[in-house]
């Protein structure tokens, strides 16, 4: 028995936050009914493809789909919505993703649900919000990573913004999602009423520029990297070139680091280096670009090993999930049919994690 189960979702979403969400809830127990167009979520078609797990889902779709089952509906069609109409009167949570007034127009928005089912979860999930100036404007998470200020600061060294690595914005809309649905939920079974949830994408990644965007907050200037300690203006949180053209990281700038990694290399003379403001560090940096150039990424792995100092091999995907850590952790699993999922970041003790099924199309 899961810490959800007995709750019942049924989850519109496509593509990667809602489904994320959905697939949290599924991982610890509850019933998610993902209804599909009868042509599928799109992310069924992106490769690479899993040829060993049975079905050949595609990864992505099968890493944030499974537990769930399938349901492919044509919501434009009589047939169609009296279907969806029957699942929502046993549903607790109701998931959408489509662009503002989509619902609306198909005759599902949350007015329309309410009277179905009175207490219902309603969690609508957007770019930029239900009710405001950008609601029909079409984006995915770069561009919404654009507008607020997040790629201007995903630069390179000549200040240009480059294609981020992770989708922050899908992700935190993700997770703001899931945390106001359990909220919800919490207080339903306080008061017995629903709620409506206007979860945006833009909304739910601005508080993560709290420790960048000082000076912007207040109404100051934008940060740059280069002058900022989190994003390359500290030589002790800072990315550096090891001889054989791999990388490594300093990922820590308390004081107590620099004195370690600084006294091991005999160079505790720059200590007062780094106490300067970021951006002022540039003789340190240059010091540290000279001296891990000097041996390979494995060779400074090894160096560091009995170092009290915020240190990391920067590693590319293979690596990382070909580590002892991932292993010991058990966050790659073995599924059955074939095939490796990544586990849930959400495990409870004494509960042994078996990953459900990625549903076929239509497979309810």
């Amino acid at each position: 028995m899961g810490k959800l189960s007995g709750i019942t979702v049924v989850d519109l979403s496509v593509f990667l936050p809602g489904p994320m969400m959905t697939m949290m809830m599924a991982d610890q127990g509850a019933r998610v009914i993902k209804v599909e167009s009868p042509a599928g979520d799109p992310s069924r078609e992106q490769a690479p493809f899993n040829a060993a797990e049975d079905g050949g889902h595609s990864v992505w779709f099968a890493n944030l789909n499974r537990g769930k089952e399938s349901v492919a509906l044509d919501l434009k069609g009589d047939d169609g919505k009296a279907r969806l109409r029957d699942l929502i009167a046993g549903a607790d949570v109701f998931v959408e993703g489509f662009r503002p007034g989509a619902m609306q127009r198909l005759g599902f928005d949350y007015p329309a649900v309410r009277v179905l089912k009175p207490d219902i979860i309603y969690c609508s999930i957007s770019a930029f919000g239900q009710d405001v100036a950008l609601a029909g404007h079409p984006a995915h998470d770069m561009a919404v990573q654009a507008l607020a200020g997040f790629l201007s600061v995903n630069d390179g060294p000549d200040g240009t913004p480059v294609v981020p690595g992770a989708p922050s914005a899908d992700m935190a809309a993700g997770l703001t999602a899931l945390s106001a649905t359990l909220m919800a939920l919490v207080a339903r079974d306080r008061t017995g009423e629903g709620a409506y949830i206007d979860c945006a994408m833009f909304d739910s990644l601005l508080p993560w520029c709290a420790h960048t965007a000082g000076s912007a907050i207040i109404g100051g200037e934008a940060p740059r990297s280069s002058e900022q300690r989190s994003l390359g203006g500290a030589a002790f949180y800072q990315v550096y070139t090891a001889a054989d053209g791999k990388h490594i990281a300093l990922g820590g700038r308390e004081i107590k680091f620099a004195h370690n990694l600084l006294t091991a290399l005999g160079r505790q003379d720059l200590l007062s280096h780094a106490e300067r403001p970021a951006g002022q560090q540039g003789e340190l940096i240059g010091f540290l670009s000279d001296t891990f150039a000097q041996k390979s990424r494995d060779e400074w792995v090894q160096w560091f090993a009995d170092k009290d100092v915020a240190f990391a091999p920067v590693l590319d995907f293979r690596e990382a999930l070909d580590s002892a850590h991932v292993a010991e952790r058990g966050l790659l699993v073995e599924v059955s049919g074939g095939g490796r999922q990544i586990g849930p970041a959400i495990r409870f003790d004494g509960k042994d994690w078996v990953p459900g099924a990625v549903p076929k199309l239509g497979s309810e």
